[in-house]
């Protein structure tokens, strides 16, 4: 199948692309990598007037650290941002997470913001993003705001950006000392989107599990810095209040199982992760 008909802008700054989307709201989308656009288009999922290509938007492929965070603008391609030099001492997070992203081919067109903007509930971005308690930064015609990834997805391919709003870039806060991290993934081949994936962080006071691929949306939670039985009885708890479906790719008691022992696996993998950065401070996230 071939998408409608539809009309092709090419974008040169944010303030162009919310004015146009403060004209037509839902009619306008932004193309950014197009990876997952293409496929809503051609499916005829959804039928925009127009296309905002934002793709060689010089302000928007910008990468800047400030007060603390990686902040990524919206044309940023996934490539860009996995072979960044000193990526495993910023985000030893995502550098885990790479890997297990699509193929090398899709990441290289690919953008950062328009998987999190997607918001598919099994896509590592959104989850890592959670995970480090990371914000996106929306602007429109009106004014600009920050939302907590906590709050920006909202259920299943849903968040809380409004129709006339930009995601102009997405801020993923830097590592800190004494923190570790783990990610792991359950899929049916090596790039399918995930059946479960789990990713956690550790640090002098707590752990966070963050789960994507199970509930409508990637789901995090705080636990003390818990171990053995006690590890295990929190995430089987955590587990059922998923609410996981019986779904003909995985069951329901399927993805509590994996979300069981894949959190078993990351909270161990963070926590080594912790003392041994305790240990060499220097040293970044083993591949």
């Amino acid at each position: 199948m071939k998408p409608a008909a539809f009309d092709y802008q090419r974008i040169a700054s944010a303030d162009e692309a919310c004015a146009v989307l403060a004209q037509m709201g839902e009619d306008a989308r932004i193309l950014a990598g197009g990876q997952s656009l293409m496929a809503v288009l051609n499916m005829r999922l959804a039928q925009p007037q127009r296309l905002l290509d934002i793709s060689r938007c010089a302000p928007l492929q910008q990468l800047r650290v400030a007060q603390g965070t990686l902040q990524i603008g919206a044309a940023v391609t996934q490539a860009t941002l996995e072979w960044r030099p000193g990526l495993a001492q910023e985000l030893p997070l995502l550098q885990l997470a790479f890997p297990h992203i699509s193929h090398f081919q899709v990441r290289n067109r690919g953008t950062v913001a328009g998987s999190i903007a997607h918001a598919d509930p099994s896509a590592e971005l959104p989850l890592c993003l959670l995970a480090l308690q990371g914000e996106v930064l929306l602007k429109s015609a009106r004014a600009s705001r920050r939302v907590a990834a906590e709050d920006f997805f909202t259920g299943m391919l849903q968040t809380t950006r409004r129709a006339d709003e930009l995601v102009e870039a997405v801020s993923f806060p830097l590592a800190r000392p004494g923190q570790g991290f783990g990610f792991e993934e359950f899929s049916v081949r090596h790039g399918d989107f995930a059946v479960c994936a789990v990713a956690a962080v550790a640090d002098g006071q707590q752990l966070r599990v963050a789960v994507g691929g199970v509930a409508d949306r990637p789901v995090a939670r705080n636990f003390p810095l818990l171990h053995g039985d006690a590890l295990a009885d929190a995430l089987n708890d955590f587990a059922w209040q998923l609410q996981a479906r019986d779904e003909p790719q995985a069951s329901a008691a399927l993805r509590r199982q994996l979300v069981r022992q894949l959190g078993r696996r990351v909270a161990v993998q963070a926590l080594a992760d912790r003392s041994r950065r305790l240990t060499h401070p220097s040293a970044g996230t083993p591949a």
